[in-house]
C-alpha cells in the first residue's frame, strides 16, 4: 500500500515556492456547454462523462488504498516554473450569495464512532477518482444549484491542472469508516475555470462536478446542498472541513479547522487566505464554511499548505472567475 503524503508536503519548499509565479487570463463572458472533449475557449474548461461502472470499481479496498491528490497540486505547481507573474486578481465586485437547499427526502441515521472528530455531515463526503491510472482520494461538498446535482472541490481533483480531466469521478456523502450511507454518486460532467485546467493557477484552485441521479433522485433531495457565496470580504473566520488521510489522520473520519483566514504571505500572486489547519492529503477539496459550522455558506476550499508540520490550509479567493465556474455547471 502505498503511504499517502500528507497536503503539506506534496507542495514545494518555501524557497521554490518563492520562485513561481503563475500566469492568470481576464475574464470573459461566454459560457460554454458541455462537451465530449475539454473545451478551453472561454474561463470554464468541460468534460462530458461519458464511462460506466464507475462506482462498482470503488471497492473498498481501491478506496482504502487511493492516493491524497494533493499530490496533483504538487505537480501542476512543478510544471509551471517558467511562468510569467501572475496578472493581478480583480476584486471588488458586490458580493453574490446563493441560499442553502435543504433535502426534500427524510434523512438517514447515521452511526458514528465515539473517536471521529467530527458528526457526519450528510451534504459533505469524500470524491475518488482516476488520473494517469492512479486512484486518488479528495474531500467534496454538494451545493445549492439549478440541476441540483453539483459538487465543489479542488481544483486539482478534477484537473491535472494543466492536463487531462479525471475520470471515474465519485461522490460519497457523509463517509465513514468506509460506510457509503446516502449511496456512491458518479459524475456526469466536470468542470474548472480554464485558468486552472490551461495553467495549474493556484488562484483559481476549484472544480466543480455535476453528478447522475441515483435511483431516480437528485443528489439535493437527499442531503441538501450548501448555499454559496462568492467575492466576499477578505479576512472572515471559517469553519473548514475534510477528510486527511496521512498521518496522524487515516481518512476514514470527518475533521475540521476554524480560524480567522490571512493572506499567504509567501505566495501573494495566489491571492489565497489561510487559517489555522493541520490537516493533510485527502482533505484536499473539502469546504470552507463563514462563520462556525457547516450550515454557513461556503466561500472556498481547501488547497495547499507549506512544509513538513504544517499548521495553515489555505484557500483560493472565490471571486468572479470561480463564480462563473460554478454558474455554467450548476445550469448544466
Amino acid at each position: 500500500m502505498r503511504t499517502p503524503k500528507t497536503l503539506a508536503t506534496s507542495l514545494l519548499t518555501l524557497s521554490a515556492a518563492a520562485l513561481l509565479a503563475l500566469s492568470a487570463a481576464g475574464a470573459a463572458t461566454a459560457t460554454p456547454a458541455p462537451a465530449k472533449a475539454p473545451d478551453f475557449a472561454s474561463d470554464v474548461a468541460s468534460h462530458t462523462v461519458t464511462e460506466t461502472g464507475t462506482a462498482a470499481y470503488w471497492t473498498p479496498e481501491r478506496m482504502r488504498n487511493a492516493v491524497p491528490g494533493d499530490v496533483l497540486a504538487d505537480k501542476a505547481m512543478k510544471r509551471n516554473k517558467s511562468s510569467k507573474p501572475a496578472a493581478a486578481l480583480l476584486e471588488g465586485a458586490a458580493p453574490s450569495t446563493i441560499e442553502a437547499a435543504a433535502p426534500k427526502l427524510q434523512s438517514q441515521s447515521l452511526q458514528t464512532k465515539a473517536n471521529a472528530s467530527e458528526t457526519p455531515v450528510p451534504h459533505i463526503g469524500k470524491v475518488f477518482f482516476t488520473l494517469g491510472g492512479t486512484n486518488y482520494v479528495c474531500s467534496g461538498n454538494s451545493v445549492s444549484s439549478t440541476n441540483k446535482s453539483t459538487v465543489t472541490t479542488a481544483g486539482h481533483c478534477v484537473n491535472e491542472g494543466p492536463g487531462a480531466f479525471a475520470t471515474k469521478f465519485t461522490f460519497v456523502p457523509a463517509y465513514l469508516n468506509g460506510a457509503a450511507p446516502y449511496g456512491m454518486w458518479t459524475a456526469k460532467a466536470l468542470y474548472a475555470p480554464t485558468q486552472w485546467s490551461s495553467s495549474g493557477d493556484m488562484t483559481y484552485d476549484t472544480g466543480f462536478a455535476v453528478m447522475s441521479t441515483l435511483n431516480g433522485q437528485y443528489l439535493t433531495d437527499v442531503v441538501g446542498g450548501s448555499g454559496l457565496q462568492f467575492n466576499a470580504a477578505r479576512g472572515l473566520s471559517y469553519k473548514s472541513f475534510g477528510y486527511p488521510a496521512a498521518s496522524p489522520f487515516n481518512g476514514e473520519s470527518l475533521k475540521s479547522c476554524s480560524g480567522t483566514a490571512a493572506n499567504d504571505p509567501y505566495n501573494p500572486q495566489f491571492n489565497t487566505q489561510g487559517i489555522s489547519c493541520n490537516m493533510t492529503g485527502g482533505s484536499s477539496g473539502g469546504p470552507w464554511f463563514i462563520g462556525t459550522s457547516a450550515s454557513g455558506y461556503q466561500n472556498s476550499i481547501n488547497s495547499y499548505g507549506y512544509g513538513t508540520k504544517s499548521t495553515k490550509m489555505y484557500g483560493p479567493y472565490w471571486g468572479t472567475v470561480i463564480q462563473q465556474a460554478y454558474t455554467t455547471a450548476a445550469a448544466s
